[in-house]
């Protein structure tokens, strides 16, 4: 276990260990204006909704390495409007092109090739390209230093959303699937929320809690952290006639008779099987398989 004070290194030294680990972390591709008229679109990993009621965007331009603040930001004190763009897997090389730091003015709407469409109810564009673009006041903004890559939170009300018909299901919903997002990770590494990497876990209920998991299935080397979870949500332990009558129902002598005619272990058998259960998500017939034992 490495342990680390963050005084004992530079901020740039630290700042690579924090953003290894913590992520992937969403995009907010901001289109902001200056007073000027000029516009800007630049890419936020430091981003994320902070409430719904009011509906509250929260990112963070920080200052540069030289200890200059970003255009966004410059931008945002002179006009109190964004537009957040979220940022989909078919957009990311045109979204990485413009977070190049190029003059301040220059339209990067323009060099990435971005489509900008006008907005309702503030100033600055939107992305049409992006599934979804949030149209923001700017309620507050929070400087947490003077310092090269200090942050200033930038507190932001949705007053409008655009969203693409493409990204619902047929009951309505938004899918996952064809949102088709991308997050940032450390270094050059981003990460894809689509296909195998996208999965489902049921909405927590009060159970029995890990603790009161018998200690010879805690202890499992076979089953893991997620499937004592998983285990651990089911409200009670099944009761001595549910067991008994599990095992009388015949799902069971296979595996018994694998056990006692071969050279397996009968709680390994036991656990291998519920692990498989808990997979499809069957927790109350893993419960059942894990209580034989107890016989």
């Amino acid at each position: 276990m490495k342990t680390i004070n963050p005084a004992d290194l530079t901020p740039p030294e630290f700042y690579k260990f924090m953003i290894g680990t913590i992520g992937p972390r969403p995009i907010a591709f901001a289109s902001t204006i200056d007073a000027q008229g000029n516009v800007n679109l630049s890419p936020f990993s430091f981003f994320n909704v902070f409430g719904y009621n009011p509906p509250t965007l929260v990112f963070a331009p920080s200052l540069n390495r030289h200890g200059h603040k970003k255009h966004t930001l410059l931008n945002l004190e002179e006009v109190g409007e964004v537009v957040i763009n979220v940022v989909s897997y078919a957009m990311v090389e045109q979204m990485s092109l413009a977070s190049a730091e190029f003059e301040r003015g220059v339209n990067e709407f323009e060099k990435a090739g971005f489509t900008a469409v006008a907005s309702e109810r503030v100033r600055p564009p939107r992305v049409l390209e992006s599934p979804a673009a949030f149209e923001c006041v700017v309620r507050q903004i929070i400087a947490t230093g003077d310092k090269p890559g200090a942050g200033h939170l930038v507190i932001c009300e949705v007053v409008m959303a655009h969203l693409h018909d493409i990204i619902f299901d047929e009951k309505g919903a938004i899918d996952p699937h064809r949102v088709d997002l991308i997050g940032r990770l450390g270094a050059d590494w981003y990460a894809r929320a689509h296909g195998d990497a996208l999965f489902e876990v049921a909405r927590p209920k009060v159970g029995i809690g890990v603790d009161r998991i018998p200690a010879t299935i805690r202890n499992s080397a076979i089953l893991s952290g997620n499937d004592l979870g998983k285990l651990g949500s089911f409200a009670e332990l099944p009761t001595a006639d549910e067991i008994s009558e599990f095992r009388a129902s015949g799902v069971m002598n296979e595996l018994f008779d694998e056990a006692k005619h071969g050279c397996q272990y009968l709680p390994d058998l036991l656990h291998m099987r519920a692990k498989q259960l808990l997979a499809e998500n069957k927790v109350r017939e893993a419960w059942l398989t894990l209580l034989q034992t107890g016989l």
